[in-house]
């Protein structure tokens, strides 16, 4: 095949990019390419506005900055990290160097950080690989999160000066409508878009299903690890936007302490006077605060759902066939809690005891779940003969799995396509760490990490294993991107049989693998069990 031009003509001007080399050989990278204006100044809690046309080429050659969050979020290697700011709406673009007979399929990844934290720059997320492998475009997108995305400050608003809500979400539409309007020329089809994301990520996936205005814009969806009751009711999240403004106009004031509501005009004067920092710090004590809030909320940032551009909350929306209709796979992995039980020790001071601040106890593990008797049934469901039950797979279904299966039942009884995997995959290094297949662990398989510098230390021992889990991965991830289906031995997730892809060593499909848990989170949803 003829080798692609390093250089392309998008919307706003030509991007020169960067061709791999060493285990990237054979691909071709755009980084760091505008998609939006730079919400800052007058922007800054606005919609996403179209990005300036440039003068000249633009040397698409590094990853842009980053949203702002606490550095030891945005290590890229050794003693670096990635600059951090609000002009952080930019894109990433990878292929194979060679130019196809027909256009790509193209897969757009949406990073996760429970919307306050994160990087495409981060070197899990090199899409190099996955797009080598599969012969596939890949675009990763940085967004808005924390109160720069995910605050809902429209109460603050004025004619003359506007604030917009669900911002983040927002900028994953103006992204994909820049996929839409630019990915032909980097031989991607415009036609066959897959969404895929990760935590986070996975729940921004489950809220562009449900968003009125990504109709249309992608066609096949991947939702992995979702935690789904990251969505914030309209009251809720103006609950918390007065509590954020109220420590921002007074750094003594303690959140939950009550006292006047601030005055509009002065809550928008301090919203647009902060230092983006000043921003974050009170951020970081809004994120202490929510668990004791009594909204119900295990965080303060995510889509507000209620309002126009999200009229329903996710799950609800699939619950009542209101989800758009694309296929979709969602899944899990065995082991998600673990990540942060024992992963919350290996943190600084600070940061430790704000992560171990926030996990609930006892029957408070079941979030979002305030019925007596569905917390009643849930605890039983896990007890499996055990007092107490099994609290680290408590917590870890509670955020992940429970409220997936609930999006799964309700996307698949619309007449959807479903897919539904749990991912088991782990390694000695893993296992003797006691991490597992835990949160995030399945990422090293979709993006060939185990074959570079992040991962290569997992793989040791097991590095026929980690290839054949990568292979099995992608090869199930990009042919679901090229067809809307899965590789043929995954059959499909419905009521009457609820077929689950356990991805191992030895993968394999298994029906219904938790039944009494599977009803109990599907009564506490609102869904009547088959």
């Amino acid at each position: 095949m003829t080798a692609m031009n390093d250089t392309i003509t998008t919307a706003q001007g030509p991007v020169v990019g960067v061709r791999g080399k060493r285990t990237r050989a054979g691909t071709i990278s755009w980084k760091g390419i505008p998609f939006a204006a730079p919400p800052v100044g007058p922007l800054r809690f606005r919609a996403p506005q179209p990005a300036q046309p440039w003068s000249g080429t633009f040397a698409a050659d590094s990853y842009g900055t980053a949203e702002v969050q606490d550095k030891i979020y945005t290590a890229v290697g050794p003693g670096r990290f990635q600059p951090t700011g609000e002009d952080c709406l930019t894109l990433n673009v990878f292929s194979p160097d060679r130019i196809s007979a027909a256009p790509r399929p193209v897969m757009v990844f949406i990073h996760g950080g429970a919307y306050l934290l994160g990087a495409t720059a981060t070197p899990l997320y090199d899409a190099s690989l996955l797009a080598k492998a599969g012969d596939v475009v890949v675009v990763t997108v940085q967004y808005r999160f924390g109160p720069f995305g995910y605050l809902d400050f429209t109460e603050f608003g004025s004619p003359d000066r506007p604030i917009d809500d669900n911002l983040g979400l927002r900028d994953q539409v103006a992204s994909l409508e820049w996929v839409q309007a630019n990915i032909a020329a980097f031989g991607g089809d415009p036609d066959n878009v897959t969404v895929f994301g990760e935590s986070a990520g996975g729940s921004s996936v489950t809220a562009l299903l449900a968003t009125p205005a990504a109709k249309g814009l992608f066609h096949r969806a991947i939702a992995q690890s979702p935690a789904n009751e990251l969505n914030i009711s309209a009251q809720a999240a103006a609950h918390f936007g007065q509590e954020f403004v109220k420590m921002l106009d007074d750094p003594s004031y303690r959140a939950g302490s009550g006292g006047a509501p601030v005055d509009p005009q002065r809550a928008r004067e301090l919203l647009h006077s902060a230092t983006a920092w000043q921003l974050h710090k009170v951020s970081k004590a809004l994120t202490a605060y929510s668990p004791q809030s009594g909204t119900g909320e295990f965080l303060p940032f995510g889509p507000t759902f209620g309002t126009e551009y999200l009229p329903q909350e996710p799950n609800q929306a699939a619950r009542d066939g209101n989800t758009h209709r694309v296929p979709l796979i969602i899944g899990t992995n065995r082991d998600e809690a673990l990540l942060f039980t024992r992963g919350a020790a290996m943190l600084p001071g600070d940061d430790r005891d704000q992560l171990e601040g926030i996990f609930p106890q006892g029957e408070d593990v079941f979030l979002g779940v305030n019925d007596v008797e569905h917390r009643a049934a849930l605890m039983a469901a896990y007890s499996e003969g055990h007092r107490g039950g099994d609290p680290v797979h408590m917590l870890g279904d509670s955020v992940f799995w429970g409220p997936a299966i609930a999006f799964a039942e309700g996307h698949a009884a619309a007449g959807n396509p479903t897919y539904v995997y749990r991912y088991d995959f782990d390694t000695k290094v893993l296992r003797a760490s006691g991490m597992r297949a835990t949160h995030a662990t399945e990422l090293f398989s979709v993006f060939g990490a185990f074959r570079t510098a992040i991962g290569a230390g997992l793989a040791v021992g097991d590095w026929r294993a980690t290839g054949k889990m990568t292979r099995v991965m992608q090869g199930h991830w990009t042919a679901f991107a090229r067809t809307g289906s899965p590789e043929l031995q995954w059959s499909r997730y419905d009521a009457g049989h609820r077929d689950t892809m356990v991805f191992d060593i030895h993968s394999r499909m298994v029906r219904d693998p938790y039944p009494q848990r599977r009803e109990a989170w599907m009564r506490a949803h609102g869904l009547v069990p088959a």
